[in-house]
Order: C-alpha cells, then structure tokens, then sequence
C-alpha cells in the first residue's frame, strides 16, 4: 500500500461528515434568515448573505485542502509564532479596525470582514499545546499553572480593550482542557460556587434570604464536621466572604456598561422591557416555540419574513431553524454536535502525544462552550453576549477559524502514529 494511501485511510471521515452537514445545514438556514417573499431571490445570489457565505464556504474548502497538505509538524513548530502574529493583530485592532456597534473588532476588505479574535482561538490552543507538551509540565504546581493562565489572558486582555466581552468570555472554555490536563480540582470547585453565589445574588430581590441560606448550609457543615474552634473561624470567614460579595454585587453590575446591564437584567425578569431590551430574546423564544414539534416547513418562518428577530443569520439563527424544522430538526442539529464533541473526545484521547491531546481538548473545549453558550443565549438562559453557532452562524471570520481549529486537529490524528515515532 502507498503512503498517500495510508494517509488518506487515517484521516477520521466520520469527523469530516458531521463538518459537512453542519456547514450545509446552516448554510440553508442563513438564507432562510434573509428570505424576502416578496423578492425572492436564489440562494446563489451574491448580493444576499446566502451568496456571501457560499464564498467563505469555498474558501474554506480551499484551507481545509492547504492544512490537509501541509506537513503535520509545520503547525507545532509554528505554534508560537503563529499566537505572537495574532497576539500583534489583537494589538492593533482597537486603532486600526472598523468601529460595528460601539466595538474595533473587526478589519474590512472591501465587502467582507474578518475577525482577529476569532483566529486568535486556534493560535492560542497550539501555544497552549506547545508549551504543555514538555515532560516537566506539571498543572498541580503553581509555576506551570500561572503560565497556562498567561498564555490564555494575553488575547482575553487585548480582546477587552476592543471591547468584545462575549469573545474574551470564550477563552474561559480552555480550562475545561485544563482540567482534563490536570488542573487541580479546588479551582473549579471555587468557580463553581463563585457562579453560583453569583447568580442567587442577582436573582434573588431580597439579599436577606441569601444571608439565610448561608448562615444555614455552614452551619450545617460545621455540625456534621470535626468541631474545633479554628473549623468554626474558618466557615464564619468564609461565610462573611460570601455575604459581603453578595451585597457589593448590585455595586459591581451598576459599573457595567448600559447594554450589558440590561442584558443581565433579562435574563432574570425577561418581562422586564419585551419592547426594549428583552425583545431579542422574548422573540427568539416566540420564534422556536411557534414552531412545535415539526416546524412550519422551510423558508415558511413568520418571524422571518417581518424581521421580528434581530441578528437572525448570526448569533440567533437557531431561531431560524426552531421556527421552521420545529423540535425535530433543532433535536437533530444538536444531536449532529454532540456527536462531533463524543467523536472528537475518542480522537483526543487516542492521541500518542501530548501535544495532539491537548490541542484537541483545545477544540472540543471551544466548541462545547459556544454550542452551550449560543444555543442557552437564543432561549433566555444566558444573556445575549453574541456568541455564533459553529459552523452555523453567518460570518467567514467565524466558519473559517472553527474549520481552521477543528482541521488541524483531524490533520493531526491521522498522523498519530508517526507522532509516535519521534517520540521513540
């Protein structure tokens, strides 16, 4: 057997076939999104958003061919030059890109436009990688900890002063690899309560029923635990932490900047304002819900055809797809992503080295937090932070860093075996 032959018989299709249905399934429901009865005109058409994403789907085809081609260790030993190459566009984009809703996040060639923070994703993931491959590597020291955290903060801080809260929140997601790496588990136990201390401080109107609840989960844990004077100090510290942040919350939000203020306050009273800040949401809900159980049928969607949803074709255009493919087809379209995130699990952890391993809980880390994200924000259980749907939403920036992220690691696992070798 030649070696092309081996190659291309490594390559995992089964990845590469759930890619395909996602970008074609999308592709379908950004013209759905942009419909216009009156004026209908062919999903073909470069003058419409269906047209423009046809083209970023071609050339995406073209990166895809370009990665598969390239030798599998061109992308470890450009890792680190690759996040400094991004790391200076980030750099320049709060002086030099165009100004979209308040934000420098994007620079524009002629009618398109790309993201630098998008792209930033992937770099990061393989100087995350690169620098966890080494053997002394260790998460459980704080040394090793911190300079994980660096490599992650360095585009969360830049993206900031875009300012782009949505996509720095991204960058969280790569401590679900870290986890997976080793991370001690007491950091995700504070973050954890942090949230959740967090959210009852801001859903619950009375912070007195917070102070109650307190008071009575530590009382029971000094109870059931060894009594000594220091347990009992202990849990009356944490406890007065624990209260004096609930209280300084209101404070902290009332700094926020306006739009994010009201979107934090929807997602707790999303009657608050359906005319004004809650209508994204309080649309986008009427949208999936008309649909039932099998949709009003394609390019049928009222909500659609009078433009009742805002950003239709980007970050909500799950709603395009509730309202017209109904509970069926939103079940199948997170089914085909659940099956991409289980597939690319068993591909990462049949990986021969490290830096495949980590690269590829990189990906599924991405991918489970904008998947969970963008789907929980079109359906009010997340404030609307414009976050796309991988290889869904309209936009080239975002179709071609999340084929870009999820090629290099397919590239990657079909050549485990000679990663393997060198190792030996």
């Amino acid at each position: 057997m030649r070696q092309d032959d081996l190659y291309i018989n490594k390559i995992d299709w089964i990845t590469i076939g759930i890619y395909a249905s996602l970008v074609i399934i999308g592709w379908f429901n950004i013209y759905a999104a942009v419909y216009d009865e009156q004026a209908a005109k062919s999903i073909f058409d470069f003058s419409i958003n269906s047209g423009k994403q046809l083209v970023w789907i071609g050339t995406a085809l073209l990166l895809i061919t370009l990665i598969m081609v390239a030798d599998y260790r061109l992308f470890e030993n450009l890792s680190i030059i690759l996040y400094g190459v991004f790391v200076i566009f980030l750099l320049i984009t709060p002086f030099f890109g165009k100004e979209i809703n308040g934000q420098r996040a994007w620079f524009e060639i002629g009618a398109f436009r790309l993201q630098p923070a998008e792209f930033a994703k992937f770099a990061t993931a393989l100087a995350l990688a690169k620098f966890m491959e080494r053997p002394s590597f260790d998460l459980s020291q704080v040394k090793y900890q911190l300079q994980a955290l660096a490599i992650i903060m360095i585009p969360v801080s830049l993206i900031m002063l875009q300012p782009d809260t949505g996509t720095a929140m991204v960058y969280s997601a790569f401590f679900v690899m870290l986890y997976r790496e080793g991370m001690p588990q007491r950091y995700y136990v504070l973050g954890l309560t942090f949230i959740t201390i967090s959210l009852l401080a801001l859903g619950i109107e009375n912070n007195l029923y917070l102070v109650i609840g307190v008071a009575v989960v530590l009382g029971i844990l000094n109870f059931m635990g060894k009594k000594s004077l220091r347990r009992s100090l202990s849990l009356l510290a944490i406890g007065a932490v624990v209260i004096g942040y609930s209280y300084s919350l209101d404070f902290v939000v009332s700094k926020l900047p306006t739009h994010q203020q009201n979107r934090i306050m929807v997602l707790f009273n999303p009657d608050l304002d359906p005319l004004g800040v809650g209508w994204n949401v309080t649309q986008s809900k009427i949208a999936i819900g008309s649909g039932g159980f099998w949709g009003k049928g394609y390019l049928e969607g009222t909500q659609t055809k009078f433009d009742f949803v805002p950003e239709q074709h980007t970050d909500f255009i799950f709603c395009t797809l509730g309202e017209e493919f109904g509970w069926v087809g939103s079940i199948v379209v997170v089914f085909l992503f659940c099956s991409l995130l289980i597939r690319l699990i068993i591909l990462a952890e049949r990986q021969k080295n490290r830096f495949s391993r980590v690269y590829g809980y990189c990906v599924i880390s991405l991918l489970l937090f904008h998947f969970l994200i963008n789907i929980a924000m079109t359906i009010g259980l997340f404030p609307v932070v414009g976050i796309p749907l991988p290889f869904f939403s309209y936009g080239g920036s975002s179709l071609w860093s999340f084929t870009i992220l999820l090629f290099i690691f397919i590239k990657l696992d079909s050549h485990r075996i000679q990663f393997l070798g060198r190792m030996n």
